[in-house]
């Protein structure tokens, strides 16, 4: 398991490196632009360049960008959907640039419509965008089930990534909180196991190529989205310690999203809590074994 978590790339691509290694994260997630904002940062050449060069040689072994969170690829109103499909193109583009192990996308809302029309619409937006990109992959996340968000469910995931036309490029990125808001328990190696069997029937195991690791407010089937710092939520210390050391996630990338012990942002403390956590999990799992 890379663990990791999501910095900032103020000041410029590289930036994000240094603030990855100084908080000991193998992997680093970024947005390529302002989450607020529609205009995409126009980087040069100079910029994917220096990233390389600061990320050469480090521990830093993934990198994933966010899409940003304005994008809504279900959209029934074309000028939001052409800005979408805009947006994750632009993504997918610097994601190539700089060898990005993925996009990580939030697929859109139904809102009060349907929702297979609105998968449908997704699928249409997620297509054009990957035809016009090369390789950067698209990992469409899951979402806590509020407000009509797509991909509540490992059946919705699996109809858009149907409806994206199942590419090799399309994976998900499964994220914890997400999970135990929607109803997949992810509170005990047992109930691990038993969500990620759900997950590899419905969709299969091998689209799974990334992990957001966030304990919860709210419990299990609230669909309420809301973070808390790792081991104080409703997933809890032996949860997200299970979570951490589950043998179906090593060698993914897992990233750490907020907020953290000390604020909002993840810092060095939060990624050594986590790898405490896994050890902890790994622990009880070879103890499980002897008895």
């Amino acid at each position: 398991m890379l663990i990791g978590a999501h910095v900032s790339p103020a000041g410029g691509l590289a930036k994000a490196v240094d603030r990855g290694l100084e908080r000991e994260c193998d992997a680093i997630q970024i947005f390529n632009q302002s989450p607020r904002m529609w205009r995409p940062t126009a980087y040069a050449d100079e910029d994917f360049a220096a990233f390389d060069a600061a990320r050469s040689q480090t521990r830093i072994q993934s990198v994933l960008i966010h899409a940003v969170y304005l994008l809504n690829c279900a959209s029934d109103d074309p000028a939001l959907a052409e800005k979408s499909r805009i947006s994750l193109t632009h993504s997918l583009r610097v994601g190539d640039a700089i060898g990005a192990d993925g996009v990580v996308l939030h697929a859109g809302s139904a809102l009060k419509g349907d929702v297979a029309e609105a998968i449908a619409r997704a699928g249409v937006v997620i297509r054009q965008a990957l035809a016009e990109s090369d390789h950067c992959q698209l990992h469409l996340e899951n979402t806590a089930g509020t407000g009509g968000t797509l991909g509540r469910s490992f059946s919705e995931l699996a109809a858009l990534i149907d409806a994206a036309g199942a590419r090799e490029r399309l994976g998900v990125c499964l994220d914890s909180c997400h999970l135990l808001a929607s109803g997949y328990d992810v509170r005990s190696a047992e109930a691990i196991r038993g969500t990620l069997a759900a997950f590899d029937e419905e969709i299969g195991a091998g689209r799974l190529r990334s992990l957001h690791v966030n304990d919860s407010v709210t419990a299990l089937g609230s669909n309420r989205d809301r973070h808390a710092p790792l081991g104080t939520g409703e997933i809890g210390e032996d949860g997200c310690a299970a979570f951490l050391s589950e043998p179906a996630f090593d060698g993914l990338p897992a990233l750490f999203e907020g907020p953290g012990f000390e604020g909002k942002q993840a810092e060095v403390e939060d990624i050594r809590r986590m790898r405490a956590l896994r050890e902890r999990g790994l622990a009880a799992r070879k103890g499980s074994r002897k008895t």
